[in-house]
This record gives C-alpha cells, sequence and structure tokens, in this order.
C-alpha cells in the first residue's frame, strides 16, 4: 500500500507518498481501508521535531517515520476477538498512522458512520471532536449557561460552538473579521471580531471560558468570569510554530497553579480516546446539530501542500486528506 512517511526531520519537503508493508490487525484490531484522515495540532511538531519533542520522538531522525490518528473508511478484515464490526462497515474514529491507504485501529476507538455523514466529514472528528467534547466537560457543561469560546473558527474550536449549543448554552464565540460569518452559521448567538473589540473587557460575564488561544492574561479573563466560573485552558493558538507560544505555555501553567487558590478556576486536561465520547459525537452529527466544518480537502499525494497551509494557522475548520485506494502520483517527483 501508499502511505505518507517521513524519514527527517523538517519542512513539509520531508514528507514522501511510499510503497510500504499492508498493516496487518491483532486479535483486537480492526483493518480499515482509508477514505479520509485529518490532520491535527500535534503532526507539525512531528514532522519538524523541535528540541524538547525530540527527547520522546528520536534526537536526530524520527524513531516513527508516519504519523495521523483520525481516520474514516470501511472495515477489511477483523481480528479474531473484534465482536462489534465486520468487513463493509463504514466507520470512523481513531486509528495508527492513518495518512496510508490501510489503517489499523483497536476496536474500542471506532464507532458506525452515521448514513447522513460523509466520509470526509467522518475522517476529520475524533481529536478535535474529543478535544472540544472533554474540554467543556471539564468546564462543566450545562444548558442555560453563558460560554464563551476563544478560538472559534478552527478544527476544535467549530466543535466547541456546535457541541456547546447541542448542550443547551448560550454561546459566544471570538474569532477574527473574515471568520464572522463562519462562527454565526454554526450556531454562535454572538460573534466578537477581536481585531475590533477586546472580549476581556465586555461587561457580559460567562460561567464558562473555552480558550483555545490563551492570549491573555489570568487577571483579564478572570474579570470576565463568574464567581465561580471556569476557564477550561484548552490550546495556545493555531497549528504550526508562532510567535508568542512559549508565553502563552508560561502563562497557561502560571494561571493553572494561581486558581487552585481561587473560586474561579483555570482548568488544564488531556485529550484522551473515549469511545463513549465517539458515540455522543456520532450522535450528534446524526441528528444534525453537529456539522463538521471542512476548511480545504487534499488527496494522499497532496498531503505536502496540505501541510504548508495548516502550518500556517488560518484554517476554517479542519483541513482534510482524502485517500484514494491506489493512488499513482508520487510527492516529490
Amino acid at each position: 500500500m501508499k502511505a505518507i512517511r517521513f524519514c527527517e526531520y523538517g519542512s513539509p519537503d520531508v514528507l514522501k507518498l511510499e510503497e510500504i508493508e499492508k498493516p496487518v490487525p491483532n486479535d483486537n484490531q480492526v483493518l480499515i481501508k482509508v477514505r479520509a484522515a485529518s490532520l491535527n495540532f500535534i503532526d507539525p511538531g512531528l514532522m519538524r521535531g523541535p528540541i524538547p519533542l525530540r527527547l520522546m520522538t528520536g534526537l536526530r531522525k524520527p524513531k516513527k517515520t508516519r504519523f495521523g490518528n483520525d481516520l474514516a473508511g470501511q472495515v477489511e478484515a477483523v481480528g479474531k476477538n473484534v465482536t462489534k464490526f465486520k468487513p463493509g462497515d463504514e466507520v470512523f474514529g481513531v486509528g495508527r498512522l492513518t495518512l496510508a491507504e490501510y489503517a489499523c485501529a483497536s476496536e474500542r476507538g471506532l464507532v458506525i458512520k452515521p448514513a447522513n455523514v460523509t466520509f470526509e466529514q467522518a475522517g476529520c472528528v475524533a481529536w478535535a471532536g474529543f478535544t472540544a467534547l472533554q474540554g467543556l466537560q471539564t468546564g462543566k457543561i450545562a444548558a442555560g449557561q453563558k460560554v464563551l469560546i476563544n478560538g472559534a473558527s478552527g478544527g476544535v474550536g467549530t466543535f466547541a460552538v456546535q457541541i456547546a449549543k447541542a448542550f443547551g448554552a448560550e454561546v459566544t464565540a471570538v474569532c477574527n473579521t473574515a471568520k464572522v460569518d463562519l462562527a454565526r452559521s454554526i450556531g454562535a448567538d454572538h460573534v466578537i471580531d477581536y481585531t475590533k473589540e477586546d472580549f476581556t473587557r465586555s461587561e457580559q460575564r460567562y460561567d464558562l471560558i473555552f480558550d483555545n488561544v490563551c492570549n491573555h492574561s489570568r487577571a483579564e479573563r478572570s474579570r470576565i468570569l463568574t464567581p465561580n466560573g471556569i476557564c477550561v485552558l484548552a490550546g495556545i493558538g493555531g497549528a504550526g510554530q508562532h510567535e508568542g507560544q512559549l508565553s502563552r505555555i508560561g502563562g497557561t501553567l502560571k494561571a493553572f497553579l494561581a486558581s487552585r487558590f481561587s473560586r474561579q478556576k483555570f482548568q488544564m486536561y488531556g485529550t484522551t480516546t473515549k469511545q463513549e465520547d465517539l458515540v455522543v459525537l456520532r450522535d450528534l452529527m446524526a441528528a444534525g446539530k453537529v456539522t463538521p466544518v471542512i476548511d480545504r480537502t487534499y488527496k494522499l499525494s497532496e498531503t505536502a501542500e496540505a501541510m504548508r497551509y495548516f502550518e500556517e494557522g488560518h484554517a476554517r475548520g479542519k483541513v482534510v486528506i482524502t485517500v484514494e485506494q491506489n493512488e499513482q502520483a508520487s510527492i516529490g517527483q
């Protein structure tokens, strides 16, 4: 089969479409013919290998030469212990090394794809959807709350806006001028254009802030939280390396630690694979309450181009990689 590989760290030019062995599922895995996958926040870091990350991924060269987590496709084969799926089933969720024609996935990392959702939409749900849903759950999302989403127009943010609305919250989305209409189209009750207005100077108070950017101080965000409000520290801005990342990481840690002694909480969390959360996301999509927002779609052979665009950090929703079986084109040729 063909798959995306990178045998050295660097720019998207290191990404190559190469012929490799087709994977074989173990007793608890499902082999999937991939129809779509997507890029996520961690992928540029794996490719470029910043020094702190290399302590885990390999100092001089990457130990693992492939990446990709999200996927949607058709079940090709199942291990002997798999009971929930059979060949031919259309599924989506989390797999291993999914930027390829075939990928393996654990049975507990998959669910059946709703009929009203395309492979492209389903292939971009898992990691961004988990991050949004689990962050809102960390913030104790509830019907009737006033919720602000800072960074509402990217892959995670577009899921967060829709999930918060589905849970019955009154949602305020923060984005730039070019994405105001997008935020309204996915259900935001109010939209703040950060190029024209600083949301931390508003007179409105929020029960929950889902902060996907973390570009304001703890004091500024505390000002617009209710006395028992929660600010969920979900991210540090767009994908790829950009100015201010280190200061945002430092500010996030400082806000988290300082809030241990306050009624207002600044909460950190880690995104994990949970089948029950995948079921929630599936059901919300099936009911038409959540529709994945796709900015651009690229072929597997165009992954380097997709990564270049993704690293700019301005995507409106998700960047999706579609997989046509037996692709003949090769990156770099």
